[in-house]
């Protein structure tokens, strides 16, 4: 009976310790490097350069995205531009992303997501944000923290503590996690306008943990659900396309 205690303590403490040091690249998935030929920026934060897509620059209203954790936000690029031909779109390549240096940290890419927005800020006469996933946990903390004319939160999540949680029930999240994205603890402080579009068959985030972060705001906000999508394939369905460009 000892030995088994033994194992069985041995193999949780070894996937604990696992799960703590690799937690960042289970939580970052930078995609493959591609070429690009799209126009880019470069914003320096930090010492850091942090590579961003510009799509119709000369616009008067801008979009700041910033997207999942595995998304090459370029991909993007063709369904935006005829998405938002009113905008200036800036399409964020995390810390460690598509030709952005540094890694990716919590406080890193809302660092980065200041910088930017604070950059841009005298170029627009407003400026929207759109979060995709765990792009959601960074466009929430920009909201929180700058005024911000309308507000998209794509499949998001309550924090990634709570969706860890959910996973590794065994664990103490609270204690592994370095970055824990709690984007529920904040959401009281947007005042913009919000859109949350949310995935039917979500496989990475589940209905309760988008419905938590819902039932938290203060501010106007409309909840769409996308019958028949998952996590992955969202942005396939024209009442998605439909939605979106209509609230902004």
């Amino acid at each position: 009976m000892k030995s088994v205690i033994l194992i069985v303590l041995f193999v949780y403490v070894g996937i604990g310790l696992y799960l703590y040091v690799q937690q960042r690249s289970l939580i970052y998935l930078p995609p493959p490097l591609t070429p690009s030929v799209l126009p880019f920026k470069m914003f320096v934060n930090e010492s850091v350069e942090i590579n961003v897509s510009v799509l119709n620059e000369h616009n008067q209203k801008a979009i700041i995205y910033f997207g999942g954790n595995a998304e090459n936000v370029d991909y993007n690029a063709e369904s935006f531009i005829e998405l938002f031909p009113d905008h200036a779109i800036y399409l964020v390549k995390y810390r460690g992303y598509g030709g952005s240096a540094g890694k990716p940290t919590e406080q890193g890419l809302y660092s980065d997501a200041l910088y930017i927005y604070d950059e841009l800020s005298s170029d627009y006469k407003e400026i929207s944000i759109i979060g995709r996933s765990l792009g959601s946990a960074v466009a929430t903390y920009l909201a929180a923290n700058r005024q911000t004319s309308k507000l998209v939160l794509i499949t998001p999540f309550d924090s990634i503590q709570s969706v860890a949680q959910s996973l590794y029930p065994i664990y103490p999240m609270s204690v592994l996690l370095k970055d824990k994205h709690d984007s529920y603890s904040r959401v009281s402080m947007i005042a913009a306008k919000t859109l949350v579009i949310a995935a039917e068959h979500d496989q990475a985030i589940g209905m309760s943990h988008t419905q938590r972060l819902v039932d938290e705001f203060s501010s106007e906000i409309l909840f769409e659900v996308i019958e028949d999508a998952d996590h992955n394939n969202i942005s396939n369905f024209p009442h998605y396309n439909k939605i979106i460009s209509g609230f902004l």
